[in-house]
């Protein structure tokens, strides 16, 4: 059996932290495969297979993906994932965490139920991108896709289709199209709805709208989303979770679900709405 390690972060305590848990993989016969970064940045005494690119990963036939960090570490993961279909467990040690399978306390104790399959596999939907030119190298969001503006303090406006059916003019600071995984990102931030994970759909929440009759709308996944940009500058921005592009004015984008999901293993006893009240502070007021 093999693990595959993978995190950004790149100082003492992670070094450390990660000898200990390579060293519990090691003592139940578990090989771990090293993000190439991880291995080289952390300096480890001995040497490690290592991984930089999906092809990389596939040769290793890969049992587990181990991200360490936050849910950017998640998000990133996704590059060298992509259709493997190899089961991620997300252990926390950044901040919200809301992709996070455990703490990094507790990943310890929930190895040997990892190994025995006793956990919960959630399949989280991921956004594939098209684009004129093909200007973007790895056109996948688990979280999120949006526009927005660049150089520029004016609005710009979206010319939104589903299906190439016209749905609206968004006269706004940016548009997002995000999955149920990203309802909880920034989407949620400037407005838009929860969905639940198991939901089929799509969010678009408009960025600081002009037009205060402009709300979120919530579409099923299995349609075409086509956006048609227009502005006072001669480019507009594109942001894919956490890779940024820069289009020229008049390249239109094309969204629709990708042919592949990314699988998340969680523990039984933590379901999505736990996650919700936890993350959210939810119940946390005095009159409750």
């Amino acid at each position: 059996m093999k693990a595959a390690i993978y995190s950004q972060k790149k100082d003492l305590d992670t070094f450390l932290y990660l000898s200990k848990f390579i060293s519990e993989l090691a003592g139940r016969g578990i090989e771990s495969v090293l993000h190439r970064d991880t291995a080289r940045d952390l300096q480890f005494s001995r040497d490690f297979d290592t991984f930089s690119s999906r092809e990389e990963l596939q040769t290793y036939g890969v049992d587990f993906f181990f991200s360490f960090g936050g849910d950017g570490t998640i998000l990133n993961a996704l590059i060298y994932i992509q259709d493997l279909e190899i089961p991620v467990i997300g252990v926390n040690t950044g901040r919200l965490g809301f992709l996070a399978s455990f703490s990094k306390e507790d990943i310890f104790n929930n190895i040997d139920s990892i190994v025995k399959g006793d956990l919960v596999l959630s399949k989280r939907s991921v956004i594939e991108v098209f684009t004129e030119k093909n200007s973007i190298a790895f056109p996948y969001a688990l979280n999120d896709v949006s526009i927005s503006r660049k150089q520029t303090t004016a609005m710009i406006t979206v010319d939104t289709y589903i299906n190439d059916d016209f749905l609206t003019v968004f006269w706004a600071d940016g548009l997002i199209v995000s999955t149920p995984t990203g309802s909880t990102a920034y989407s949620l931030s400037c407005g838009g709805p929860i969905i639940s994970p198991t939901n089929d759909n799509f969010v678009l929440t408009p960025i600081a709208p002009h037009n205060l009759n402009v709300r979120p709308i919530v579409v099923q996944d299995d349609v075409e989303i086509h956006l048609k940009v227009t502005s006072r500058v001669p480019q507009y921005s594109l942001s894919l979770d956490s890779r940024l592009y820069e289009l020229d004015i008049e390249e239109e984008v094309r969204l629709k679900k990708a042919p592949f999901e990314l699988n998340l293993l969680l523990p039984r006893d933590i379901n999505f709405f736990d996650k919700l009240r936890e993350r959210l502070l939810w119940g946390k007021d005095r009159r409750n």
